[in-house]
């Protein structure tokens, strides 16, 4: 159903919202490690349509990630096993980073590391350049520490972002791990270390076997799980994060459709995150934003900004 051009201007305002002092023209967020740096994408439309992208996650030095297989198909969802294949902060910042200014449109940095000093040094070297926000993805393991994850526990993610915090010159969003017993503690745990916001859920640890030659699906034997499948974990979590916050809360996990978005922003995110979406279909973004401005226009006078945490519980 199309919108008269003028109540779509109409309802393209009734989506603009603010993330970290950051204006955003709608709260659709191409999530980081499904959309690369938007290039394949921006062929088939304007990818400055996003409210913001947030880019595949960047290592201080260039990693070729895991060895295939490394993506598998589960119901409703997907696993993959990646492991952060990236050119790494500096090609990113010469490469990656001059096009997808031009495209004006808010970038948000996905940092991850596998040591304090690595997520530390490349922050340092981002916070110089003109990125809008940082994210911090703290579901990687820590060497340092025997291979346990940032993220666990709300004292490791305390840590961390403390740490990142006193070198960071940008709004520092944390991306929390679902692979945790307490969510809500974890997320209040990097608030109180500096975070201006936080996002959830990432993936969740899962694992497929392939019966004709009794061998896991994916090489690197586990891998994270997206997708619809996730999406009532990801509300919970969500709801929970947000009902203890006084920052911003991002939400995603299996976000396919307008009404997806609506449920995240009803439990408590102020924007939200499309990931595997953009994999199953290519122009899920714009399709998802049609959805929103349809749903503006029928509620006239409602701004989706007001959604935000109004979920009756009573």
């Amino acid at each position: 159903m199309m919108i008269p051009q003028a109540a779509e201007d109409q309802a393209r305002i009734a989506l603009e919202t603010s993330l970290c002092g950051v204006r955003l023209k709608n709260p659709l967020i191409a999530a980081s490690g499904t959309f690369g740096f938007g290039r394949e994408y921006d062929e088939l439309y304007d990818i400055s349509c996003w409210g913001a992208v947030s880019v595949k996650g960047l290592t201080l030095k260039p990693r070729l990630g895991n060895p295939p297989s490394r993506i598998a198909e589960t119901p409703s969802g997907m696993l993959n096993s990646v492991g952060l294949q990236n050119p790494g902060v500096e090609g990113f910042i010469k490469e990656e980073l001059p096009w997808l200014l031009e495209k004006k449109v808010p970038i948000i940095a996905n940092v991850a590391g596998f040591a304090v000093e690595d997520y530390c040094e490349s922050v340092l070297r981002l916070s110089d350049t003109a990125i809008d926000i940082l994210e911090l993805n703290i579901s990687c393991p820590n060497v340092q520490c025997g291979g346990m994850h940032f993220g666990v526990s709300p004292q490791s993610a305390s840590a961390i972002t403390g740490a990142v915090r006193k070198v960071c010159k940008k709004p520092l969003m944390v991306k929390l791990s679902p692979n945790v017993s307490d969510i809500a503690a974890v997320a209040k745990a990097t608030e109180e270390a500096g975070a201006d916001a936080v996002s959830l859920i990432n993936t969740l640890t899962g694992m497929a076997v392939d019966t004709k030659t009794r061998r896991p699906t994916l090489a690197n034997i586990t891998g994270g799980l997206s997708g619809p499948a996730v999406k009532p974990v990801a509300l919970r979590m969500v709801w929970q994060a947000a009902s203890v916050l006084n920052i911003p809360t991002v939400g995603m996990g299996g976000i396919m459709t307008g009404d997806d978005v609506l449920q995240f922003m009803m439990v408590g995110a102020t924007a939200v995150m499309v990931g595997s979406a953009n994999i199953f279909d290519p122009m899920a973004g714009p399709r998802i934003l049609g959805e929103l401005l349809q749903y503006a226009d029928e509620n006239e006078g409602v701004k989706l900004s007001e959604l935000v945490g109004s979920l009756r519980t009573d």
